[in-house]
């Protein structure tokens, strides 16, 4: 996979951080996705466009999972600090102890990439989550793919 020069964001996650976000998030990421989060932290993509539910989308840039101090510009694409800032409109259950759905890329205009792990915790699908559409405690989403590997390979120019 290629990425636009100098949009890899630095330092790259090693296994010791990829297990703390995972333990604070209640989830496991896919092997496919740590394995590429590892290489490709927050990255845009060449091939960014991919088509769902009769619309094109385009991806801004991948998110990043950064160890947040608040010195760096950059961690304002942090998953977790993203995770925050969307609050109750990426969450179905406000009892719920755990992530449901966790934003793995900005798209352009304000919808996001996530890894839905509402039917199986182990191998999340990868949906688009509609912010228009979207309220508190009823987030609104599209299924992409049944899951990461699927969906980086329906990226295109």
């Amino acid at each position: 996979m290629e990425f636009k020069d100098g949009s890899i964001i630095y330092p790259l996650p090693d296994e010791n951080l990829l297990s703390d976000k995972e333990s604070k998030w209640r989830v496991n990421l896919p092997v496919e996705y740590r394995e590429f989060i590892k290489r490709y932290n927050g990255g845009t993509p060449i091939k960014d466009s991919f088509t769902c539910n009769n619309h094109t989308y385009a991806i801004d840039r991948f998110l990043c999972i950064l160890k947040v101090t608040g010195e760096r510009e950059d961690e304002y694409y942090d998953i977790g600090v993203v995770r925050t800032q969307l609050e109750e409109r990426i969450v179905f259950d406000e009892d719920l102890v755990g992530t449901e759905l966790l934003p793995i890329a900005v798209l352009f205009a304000g919808d996001f990439v996530c890894l839905d792990f509402r039917n199986n915790s182990e191998e999340p699908i990868v949906c688009v989550w509609n912010h228009e559409e979207s309220s508190d405690l009823n987030p609104v989403t599209y299924m992409v793919s049944n899951n990461f590997e699927e969906f980086l390979s329906l990226l295109t120019e």
